[in-house]
């Protein structure tokens, strides 16, 4: 954050030189909002005809500084840093076809030759250009983590997984119900073996009755 503050701030004061620059001397006198943009385009070069104010460097000065606060207002280091290539490439440009119209490129004291238009113009689109090294840019945002949703079973008195990504434990075995081993059904008290049969015993019979080893047939009960 306070590193795009600090850029747009740069960023904002090498536009607004940058945009000022036409309206002062950029070489013997002459403002640069009097040079013509198309003669920067052509074989003939620089003439001394006068522009209009959207015809002359101006133009491309304003695009660079709607650039810049459009790059500030998105946080785009990109588009910023475009809007200071603008302006320097425009400097650049305009200074080879004054060299080849004048033959030659002084800087005088008495205002003769190189203007303070220039050295704006040139201060104005290292400030977007270092703005923009400043910037931060808009910060993507980090993608977020899926939920883990309680997968655990019903009775479950096992540890709880503790990460999304660990298997869910299986569920504790409980006393209820019979145990198994590998060998099958587990028996209570295993190690006796089991009751036996109680010996048969004869129920008791009363003399006389049926069926009695000392009973005669017939008699009746």
């Amino acid at each position: 954050m306070v590193r795009n503050v600090l850029g747009s701030i740069l960023a904002l004061i090498g536009a607004t030189a940058a945009v000022s620059s036409p309206f002062r001397a950029w070489y013997d006198g002459r403002h640069g909002r009097y040079y013509r943009l198309g003669d920067l385009f052509t074989g003939a070069g620089v003439t001394d005809a006068r522009a209009t104010l959207f015809g002359s460097l101006l133009l491309p000065f304003v695009v660079a500084a709607a650039a810049t606060l459009i790059g500030i207002v998105l946080r785009s280091r990109l588009l910023v840093a475009f809007a200071g290539v603008v302006v320097l490439a425009f400097t650049v440009l305009w200074m080879v076809r004054v060299g080849q119209a004048e033959g030659r490129m002084v800087v005088a004291g008495d205002g003769s030759g190189l203007g303070l238009g220039v050295a704006g113009a040139v201060v104005g689109g290292a400030l977007v250009l270092l703005g923009a090294a400043v910037m931060s840019g808009r910060q993507k945002g980090r993608p977020r983590q899926p939920e883990y949703a309680d997968q655990g079973y019903a009775g479950d008195s096992g540890p709880e997984p503790t990460h999304f990504t660990d298997p869910v434990p299986p569920p504790a075995p409980t006393l209820d119900g019979p145990q198994h081993t590998l060998e099958g059904p587990m028996q209570p008290y295993a190690d006796q073996p089991p009751y036996p049969d109680p010996p048969y015993e004869e129920p008791p019979y009363e003399e006389g009755q049926q069926g009695h080893p000392g009973g005669q047939p017939g008699d009746k009960p």
